[in-house]
Formats: C-alpha cells, sequence, structure tokens
C-alpha cells in the first residue's frame, strides 16, 4: 500500500501511528463533550467520547492529541481517507467559484459528470440515469416512489434485519427498533417483511438456507403480498446495520429472477457496501446482481454529504418534471468531492485495496475464532468484515461481551464500531487507504480485548 501521509490534512502530513498521550477521553474531549450535553439534543449518540482534530489516512487524531486506529471510517464513508488529496483540491476548487444555485434552478456540470461516472460504474450495461440527493435515507425514499410511480403498484417488500434510514418511511423499511424506531410512529404503510437468508442463524443450517429462505420468499410475496401488488423488492447485498449479513450464496440471484418475473423492481442499497468496500466497486457485482435501481451515499464523496438514486433510465423516467428533487440534492461541492473520491478510487485500485484488507483480516479473524469460543461467526467481504459474539457453548447473542470487548478498543486507541439486530456484532470498516501495519495493530488490540473477556 502506498503512504496514505501524503493526504491532505489541513497541515504537515499526518504521522499513521497509533499514540495515546491521555486517558480516553482525554480531558480537552470530556470538556467539550460536557459541551455537547448542554446544546445538542440527547438523540445524538456518540460511539467514542473522543473530539477530532484531524484526521487522514487510518488515523484520527482527537482534540487531546491522542492518535486512533480508525477501524469505523465514518460508517463506511471516509473510504478514500478523511482527507484525500483529489477530493480536497477539487472541492476547495469549487468552493472558489460558486457553493450553490440549485440544480433545479440553474444546473452545473458537475451534477452530470456525477451522474455519468454512476451510469458507468453501477452494475448493468443498459441505459442509466440518475438523481442526485443529500443522504442514504433519502435516496431510499426516492427509489421507492419512483418504483410505485413505474409499476403503479404500492407494497414494498423488505428483509428481517435491514436498515434503510431514518424518515418516516425508511423507519418503516428497517427492521430493528432500538434505537432506530422505537416510540416514533405511526410508520408509512404497505412495507411487507420477509425473511432474510442469515446462514450463521438458519435453523436448518447454512447449507439449505439459500434454497429455503428464498421458497419462503416467495411464498410469502406471492400468497400473502401478491406479486401483481409488489412495487419493489428493496435488499441490501450486504446487510449494514443488521449485523454485517451476508445473504447465502444464490439467495439474491433467485430473488431477482423472481422480480424480474413479475415486473417488480429490484432495489440495491449499496449506502453501506458501495465504492470499492467489498473489493469490487459495488457489492452486488459478486454474484452478477444487475438491479434495477441502486441507491448510494457514504463512500461516494469522500465525506461530504451526496447521495444517488441510479437505475435503468425507463424506470428513472417514469415520474413527472418536478416528481424528483431537492434543496440541496447534488450540491456542487459535494459534486466536486464525489468526482475526486472517484478519481482517488481508480487511481489507487481502492477494489484492489479493499480485497488486501481482506486477505490480511480474515484469516487473522479465524484463527482468533478457533481460539475465543466467544465469536460465533466470522463474515464479510473486502473491508467489510464483521464477528459475531455469542455465549460460549451455543449461538445466543452477548451484546454485553460486546460492549465491552468495544470499550476495551476505545481505551486502547483503536475506533470500534459494534452493530447488529442483537447488537453483538463488531464490524470492521477500515479506510480502504489504511497502512497495513495498523491493521495488524487493529487487530494485536481486538486480540487482547477478546482474551479479558
Amino acid at each position: 500500500m502506498s503512504d496514505p501521509t501524503t493526504e491532505l490534512t489541513g497541515g504537515p502530513a499526518l504521522p499513521q501511528k497509533r499514540r495515546l498521550v491521555t486517558e480516553i477521553p482525554g480531558p480537552r474531549s470530556v470538556e467539550l463533550m460536557a459541551r455537547k450535553q448542554a446544546t445538542v439534543a440527547n438523540g445524538i449518540g456518540t460511539v467514542m467520547p473522543v473530539f477530532v482534530r484531524r484526521a487522514g489516512g487510518g488515523i484520527v487524531e482527537d482534540v487531546d492529541g491522542n492518535a486512533l486506529i480508525d477501524f469505523g471510517s465514518g460508517i463506511a464513508v471516509t473510504s478514500v481517507g478523511n482527507s484525500a488529496e483529489a477530493v480536497v483540491r477539487r472541492a476547495t476548487e469549487q468552493l472558489t467559484r460558486f457553493t450553490h444555485t440549485c440544480a433545479m434552478v440553474t444546473p452545473y456540470e458537475g451534477y452530470l459528470e456525477v451522474c455519468e461516472e454512476l451510469a458507468r460504474l453501477t452494475p448493468g450495461d443498459h441505459a442509466k440515469k440518475s438523481v442526485l440527493l443529500n443522504s442514504g435515507a433519502e435516496a431510499v425514499e426516492n427509489a421507492v416512489k419512483i418504483a410505485r410511480y413505474h409499476t403503479k403498484r404500492q407494497a414494498v417488500v423488505v428483509f428481517e434485519h435491514g436498515y434503510h434510514g431514518r424518515t418516516n418511511l425508511t423507519m418503516a423499511l428497517t427492521a430493528k427498533d432500538m434505537p432506530y424506531k422505537h416510540g416514533f410512529g405511526p410508520f408509512a404503510p404497505e412495507i411487507y417483511r420477509v425473511p432474510m437468508a442469515y446462514p450463521y442463524r438458519w435453523l436448518t443450517g447454512p447449507e439449505r438456507c439459500a434454497e429455503e429462505a428464498a421458497a419462503l420468499v416467495i411464498e410469502q410475496i406471492t400468497k400473502q403480498i401478491g406479486a401483481d401488488n409488489t412495487a419493489a423488492i428493496v435488499v441490501e447485498p450486504i446487510l449494514g446495520e443488521g449485523g454485517f449479513i451476508v445473504p447465502a450464496r444464490g439467495f439474491l440471484p433467485r430473488i431477482a429472477a423472481f422480480a424480474k418475473e413479475h415486473g417488480i423492481v429490484l432495489v440495491a442499497d449499496e449506502i453501506q457496501s458501495g465504492f470499492c468496500r467489498t473489493g469490487q466497486w459495488f457489492a452486488s457485482e459478486d454474484e452478477g446482481l444487475v438491479p434495477d435501481l441502486i441507491t448510494t451515499a457514504k463512500g461516494i464523496a469522500g465525506g461530504l454529504p451526496l447521495a444517488a438514486v441510479t437505475g435503468r433510465a425507463e424506470i428513472m423516467d417514469a415520474a413527472h418534471v418536478g416528481g424528483l428533487g431537492g434543496t440541496y440534492g447534488g450540491n456542487p461541492v459535494a459534486c466536486a468531492a464525489a468526482l475526486g473520491a472517484i478519481e482517488t478510487m481508480r487511481e489507487l485500485d481502492l477494489p484492489a485495496r479493499a480485497r488486501r484488507i481482506e486477505e490480511v483480516m480474515l484469516p487473522r479473524l479465524r484463527a482468533l475464532a478457533e481460539r475465543f469460543p466467544a465469536i460465533g461467526d466470522v463474515r464479510g467481504r473486502g473491508a467489510m468484515l464483521a464477528i459475531e459474539l455469542v455465549r460460549p457453548g451455543g449461538k445466543e447473542p452477548d451484546p454485553a461481551a460486546t460492549a465491552k470487548l468495544a470499550a476495551h478498543c476505545h481505551r486502547s486507541g483503536l475506533l470500534l464500531l459494534t452493530t447488529g439486530t442483537y447488537g453483538n456484532v463488531a464490524r470492521f470498516l477500515p479506510p480502504l487507504v489504511i497502512d497495513e501495519a495498523l491493521l495488524t495493530e487493529g487487530l494485536d488490540i481486538l486480540e487482547a480485548g477478546l482474551a479479558k473477556l
């Protein structure tokens, strides 16, 4: 891997070494946290109570001078690093020209260039069009709008353990109650949830998971919902907040074939898995999946807010003029950042970087699973990996142990995220430009935490 310290970090290159000079959190972060509690709504949680001063490569430096290894990437957002040269350069150039005109009032070339890139990069060789938006939830919501308009149907099918956002409609699409949905209802109607092919927890075993889950999903859609009533099937090719679940191989192609047979719009939610994260540009490519619509956000723009719905031109063109849009959607600075991020992904071959991260991390995680019975499952692809923690001797989820493991990692200078329907999954989302030595050191910290459990 090339030296990620060549990133712009608002000053001298940020050394790619872990450094602890205070306890975590340090005194300055404690002071800022008190200010947060006084002025920021309690509903905004904090995974790690440190405030960031600068970041780049695989390091996040806090206001107390601690340098932390980044295994989170801002939840899969800063795949190109927190301050990639091309992102900073292009966004800065755009800032000197103009910050906003509204693409629906007076458009600009950057919007077109991002849509052209999305047409080139997303799966399938059919004619494609896009709409640019602000967030992943907004992208999913617009994908549902477009699918309903195109099909003249209402029902939307989603999956157990799925996560799609925090707006009213996307909360309805999301499976997990706490913290995403609890107390916020009533939710949008005509949403139907079907089983996910979750190999580790499939009752008859992983070998039969794909076939049985697909048959069950198709039966439920056919008998309980009605295929002719179904506008869209929305699925994450690798589930994110639900626990980094990789659907059993063969399941997604079977669902895609059923959708095509019945004129149902297949929507791939690639908000967390897209843009090189899984070792390919999009996770759908692993099994040759060509979705009708694909939603993207997170890694698209190197940390600036941008999202998109990209899909078959005839579906995207279904909605009437003025039916899609938003004041800030496709902001020119965010578009410039996206073009810089895509430039970086190409120049550094970040799909290959993600595969290399898997080569380094996955064997080590599997070796830890052999040693520590608390690890029930190791899964993922590329730089989207996870371990599921259970009570030894069975498969009962162990969220308490997961929280203790994360706390140990945080105290030791490793930024680690947890996830999962049961709160028992430690997920690994390092920047794709991270130095290999930091990967190994982060895994050493993880191993020490597991030993303490």
